[in-house]
């Protein structure tokens, strides 16, 4: 009796094991994610069933439409332009054509904006001091979304600083993600709303989400007053300032924005907060002019339809004649990017790669170990920051155009993750990105060819078992 159940129970999972695996197939954005799942559900859906339905999913289900149809009823370009005058609707300068990322701009259904004045804020101690000061000023609202938040000394300045303004009549509105702020107490939260903070974690909402782990918001977004907007790699925890070993020093940057690109990232927000609240946040028309930085928004995730971020670093790679510099915490490139960075050392440009010398995660650790020596072999320098941890999310490219954002070079951001970078051609903020990437590198050991021929057999097939799971890294 108890076989003939065992039997049962285990035709019923193979059965399952198999419908889920043709889910895969028609569902899955990559053959070999596709490929992964499919062997695993088919010949072994004891294990891997139950992770299908957190993390097999690759298209955020309902907010692909309904992101259209809230950019159709609330951010319209020609609405914006024919109205300009109208409440709670911004106004939309002249775009700046640059050839080399026009293509960017039609993927995204955005533009590259002139006159943004930009300031570099290397570090958590510079970036949060001037957020900090931004919000302390803040008159009217101010609109603020970590991925991670923690209940530690930041994260209680941060808390009483939203108190504060709204203690003054400000209205402000925060939004952190679920998952990437799974620790933060209801006492945190039940705080802020019972001091009129309008705070929200974002969520997937649909049942047919419900389940997921993927689609995570792991944007980074501080707009004040419509005038000042900050985006980067930093979240709202002690660790981002250095305070937590074994990973401190902790090396991450952010950039403000003064200037017309801030109305975009009110836009990305409110789109964001639309879909949590069914409520729009309060805007209003950013400066004309603030300096003369040509800025382009970039906000990517799996509601595009397109895999955007893997397609902006391409292009953006593409685009170099003489430099690509990056830095990323997870060097896990999927075919496309990691081929552009191989075209790009044969048209001659300096390609280099700087990436952590420990780990916080470690199979991402161990699979960016692979591709760093594959990287080399290709000509690619590929450089180890020594200090401490590197989370910072930079590229450089030739002389004139730097990317500041949340964007991470691996499978998550590329397809998973709703990410948002700053793309800004101007030669004086690429300057402070050079110098500030120089100093990085300074401290950073090369790796070398041979590096990869040192491991021991069995660390070369961990190398390797670490990259099958590219897909979920």
């Amino acid at each position: 009796m108890i076989g003939s159940m065992i039997a049962i129970a285990a035709l019923t999972l193979h059965v399952a094991g198999i419908f889920a695996a043709m889910h895969a197939v028609m569902h899955t954005r990559t053959a070999q994610g596709a490929f992964a799942w499919v062997l695993g559900l088919v010949l072994l859906p004891y294990v891997t069933l139950i992770p299908y339905f957190f993390l097999g999913s690759s298209h955020f289900g309902g907010y692909v439409d309904l992101h259209r149809q809230r950019q159709a009823r609330f951010f319209m370009l020609h609405e914006e332009a024919e109205h300009p005058a109208r409440p709670g609707i911004l106004p939309v300068t002249a775009p700046v054509n640059d050839e080399r990322y026009e293509a960017i701009g039609r993927m995204l259904k955005t533009a590259m904006h002139g006159g943004n004045g930009l300031a570099l804020h290397i570090d958590g101690d510079d970036a949060f001091k001037a957020m900090f000061a931004a919000i302390a000023r803040a008159e009217h609202y101010v609109l603020v979304q970590f991925f991670i938040i923690h209940d530690d000394v930041l994260g209680r300045r941060l808390r009483d600083a939203l108190l504060d303004r709204a203690a003054a009549g400000v209205q402000v509105c925060l939004l952190y993600d679920g998952i990437g702020s799974h620790d933060l107490p209801a006492s945190y939260i039940e705080a802020l709303r019972s001091g009129g903070v309008n705070a929200h974690p974002f969520a997937t909402r649909r049942w047919r989400n419900r389940l997921q782990l993927n689609f995570r918001n792991h944007r980074k977004v501080l707009v004040v007053d419509g005038v000042r907007g900050f985006v980067g790699g930093l979240n709202a925890g002690d660790e981002y300032l250095g305070a937590k070993p074994p990973l401190s020093p902790w090396r991450d940057t952010h950039m403000e924005i003064e200037g017309p690109a801030v109305a975009d990232l009110q836009r990305v927000f409110a789109e964001d907060w639309y879909w949590v609240t069914g409520e729009r946040p309060p805007s209003s028309p950013p400066p004309e002019r603030c300096g003369r930085a040509n800025t382009m928004i970039v906000a990517t995730g799996p509601a595009d339809r397109q895999e955007s971020c893997s397609l902006f670093f391409t292009q953006a790679i593409h685009a170099a004649t003489r430099r690509v510099w990056i830095t990323t915490p997870y060097f896990v490139p999927d075919q496309a990017v990691f081929g552009a960075l191989r075209l790009a050392v044969f048209r001659g440009v300096d390609v280099r790669i700087l990436i952590p010398s420990r780990p916080d995660h470690r199979t991402v650790f161990m699979a960016s170990t692979l591709y760093a020596h594959e990287a080399t072999l290709a000509g690619i320098r590929m450089f180890r920051y020594q200090p401490g941890f590197i989370h910072q999310k930079v590229m450089l490219i030739d002389d004139d155009t730097a990317v500041v954002g949340s964007m991470n070079m691996d499978n998550r951001s590329f397809r998973l993750n709703f990410e948002i970078s700053a793309l800004n051609v101007d030669t004086t903020f690429a300057d402070q990105i050079e110098a500030m990437l120089v100093h990085d590198f300074a401290q950073s050991e090369e790796v070398n060819q041979n590096d990869y021929d040192r491991l021991t057999y069995l660390q070369r097939v961990a190398l390797h078992v670490a990259r099958l799971f590219d897909p979920v890294l």
